[in-house]
């Protein structure tokens, strides 16, 4: 029985127990916290990317049916059977993709979008957050 006289009852955390938890919350938080920031432009550079993949599915469509792109993309929304039925635009800003095509009548073309995420791995060199998408031909 002297065993249970000899130990004390403590309540309470010793000042080291909580200067520990208060380290391993805070290396958590500036692990955690930078990728939940970044977390909503990466979901709107991802969108911007399978916007651009739709419009060069449809670019690619009409170019199998008219052998040449058009000057415009509203061109694809148009008809009984529209290649697209909107065009798709930036998750952000609201604004149209840059379409340029090349030639006349046009036989390439290239689509760009502006990214957020400037560590992208798809944005194209020497560009600041520019990701392209060209036609096949």
């Amino acid at each position: 029985m002297s065993f249970w006289k000899n130990i004390k009852l403590t309540k309470g955390f010793t000042l080291l127990e909580l200067l520990i938890v208060i380290v391993i919350i805070g290396v958590l938080a500036i692990i955690i916290i930078p990728n939940l920031i970044s977390g909503p432009a990466r979901a709107r550079d991802s969108q911007r990317k399978a916007d651009l993949r739709s419009i060069k599915t449809a670019l690619e469509s009409y170019y199998n049916d008219q052998n040449s792109y058009p000057t415009t993309l509203e061109v694809l929304t148009q008809g009984a059977a529209p290649y697209i039925k909107t065009l798709p635009t930036d998750p952000k800003t609201k604004a149209a993709y840059i379409y340029i095509p090349a030639g006349n009548p046009p036989n390439s073309y290239v689509l760009k979008a502006t990214l957020e995420n400037s560590s992208d791995k798809d944005i194209k060199s020497g560009t600041t957050n520019v990701y392209e998408v060209s036609s096949t031909n």
